[in-house]
């Protein structure tokens, strides 16, 4: 079994609020959808037109993150095949919105994603109940439990980029306003990636 990564995501201010397709759109491309769990990273793509999300495959999770992993490493190269011109990563919060230690891991995988595509804009989209819809919905289909994980984290980050994409596409959104630090902007990069803790 992989090893659990063992660095966290140094506090930052505030709570982290999930990006929203703005302003800053890059058009037309496929779109990767990013689960990210302490074991395994669940990945999902998009048709060029951004209209229907599709499953890829799971990924091992590295030791530490940073942008030599293999788990960053093979993100990359998926990018780099798929041509995709954004990157949507889970940010899993509690029902009531508030942050955890698995936001914390989803925050830096995407901050240190955003450093090695630096041409490609990684964003943070709420995810909450995602994984257990997900699971709920093999389990309703007759998929055996310990048949189940790395389909589940692949059936995560489909239902991840699907609601991306569906909120892209919702008519009436708001195209003209320009996008904020929060919403629809791309991973701030701070310089603060733990590399203290990865060396």
């Amino acid at each position: 079994m992989p090893e659990a990564p063992r660095d966290t995501v140094p506090d930052t201010p505030g709570p982290t609020v999930p990006d929203r397709p703005g302003a800053d759109d890059p058009g037309r491309g496929r779109r990767l959808g990013i689960d990210v769990g302490s074991v395994r990273i669940g990945v999902a793509s998009s048709d060029p037109d951004g209209v229907l999300a599709t499953p890829v495959e799971t990924v091992a999770r590295a030791a530490k993150t940073h942008p030599d992993a293999s788990d960053v490493r093979r993100i990359v190269a998926l990018a780099e095949e798929y041509e995709a011109v954004e990157i949507v990563v889970g940010l899993p919060r509690t029902l009531r919105g508030e942050r955890g230690k698995a936001a914390d891991i989803a925050v830096r995988f995407a901050r240190v994603l955003g450093r090695a595509l630096p041409g490609t804009p990684v964003r943070l989209a709420d995810e909450r109940l995602t994984t257990v819809s997900a699971a709920r919905g093999l389990r309703d289909s007759g998929i055996r439990a310990r048949n189940q994980r790395s389909v589940i984290d692949q059936a995560a980050a489909v239902a991840i980029l699907q609601g991306w994409l569906d909120e892209r596409r919702r008519p009436g959104r708001d195209e003209t306003t320009a996008p904020n630090e929060t919403e629809g902007a791309p991973m701030p990069d701070n310089g603060d990636d733990g590399a203290g803790a990865t060396q």
